[in-house]
């Protein structure tokens, strides 16, 4: 079965971290829903990059994904954290075990602030590491806990995606992808 992601996008989101986990996640052949948080498909990113999604948030409710990745970025993490539909969206794919992912600004913003986060090792852009209930790891550039996986920014976006793809798909997935990359050895 192939593997599904949702990558909720919204004015202000950081454009190389969407744009990485969207291109990533998709060189992995998962099938990705790229969904605008806002009443329109096309959203205006942090650096004015104009992104145009594939539904909209209201229409992927209720739909299954392995996983859902929130790009971060100001105001774009505030946006996704005050999108009703998509936080319901969120609460419920955590209760259900699955996989659930945010970068940059998107885990002090929109995640902490609404409980996703206690109990969970995570780590953020230093400028939002403040809201994090367990900061034990915000050294971290890619934080894995459980079903969770958290990173700093757009200087960790690749790892940050590549890292996702090993969670959804094993380690030789993420290598396949990682190779024509031309990725320095870690």
């Amino acid at each position: 079965m192939t593997p599904t992601a949702l990558v909720p996008i919204a004015d202000g989101s950081e454009d190389i971290e969407a744009v990485t986990l969207i291109d990533v996640l998709r060189r992995a052949g998962v099938e990705v829903t790229v969904a605008s948080a806002h009443d329109r498909l096309e959203i205006k990113a942090a650096r004015a990059t104009r992104i145009v999604a594939d539904a909209l948030v209201t229409e992927c409710v209720g739909k299954h994904y392995d996983l859902i990745a929130l790009p971060g970025g100001m105001p774009g993490a505030a946006n996704l954290g005050d999108c009703e539909p998509l936080m319901a969206m969120l609460k419920e794919h955590k209760t259900a075990d699955r996989w659930f992912a945010a970068i940059c600004a998107a885990p002090g913003v929109a995640l902490a602030p609404r409980g996703f986060l206690d109990g969970y090792a995570a780590t953020a852009h230093p400028n939002f590491q403040q809201a994090l209930p367990d900061k034990s790891r915000v050294h971290e550039r890619v934080v894995v806990d459980r079903n969770c996986i958290t990173s700093q920014g757009p200087g960790t976006a690749l790892e940050f995606a590549l890292t996702l793809v090993e969670q959804v798909q094993g380690r030789a997935k993420r290598d396949e992808v990682a190779a024509p990359m031309v990725l320095p050895e870690p």
